[in-house]
């Protein structure tokens, strides 16, 4: 009885531990507020227009995310002609 509850107890230790991968998502675009390198930054924008939305009546400026890597294209494939 006891070994069973030191297994137990092994098993859900270990699947407890256990995180699911996540793709980590950035975004082409960036918003610096504040006008200069200073202010804050957001780089959680999908188009420029969001970007420019959120700057709006606050100052700074858009600029592309120097982080951003877009997902690869799958490969293509050619289909045989008929």
């Amino acid at each position: 009885m006891r070994a069973l509850l030191v297994l137990v107890t092994a098993t859900l230790g270990l699947l407890s531990g256990h995180t699911a991968a996540k793709a980590e998502i950035t975004y082409p675009w960036c918003a610096q507020y504040g006008g200069d390198a200073t202010g804050a930054r957001n780089c959680g924008f999908s188009t420029v227009e969001q970007c420019r939305a959120a700057i709006s009546g606050n100052g700074g400026f858009c600029e592309a995310n120097p982080m951003y890597r877009p997902a690869p294209e799958p490969p293509h494939t050619a289909r045989p002609r008929r």
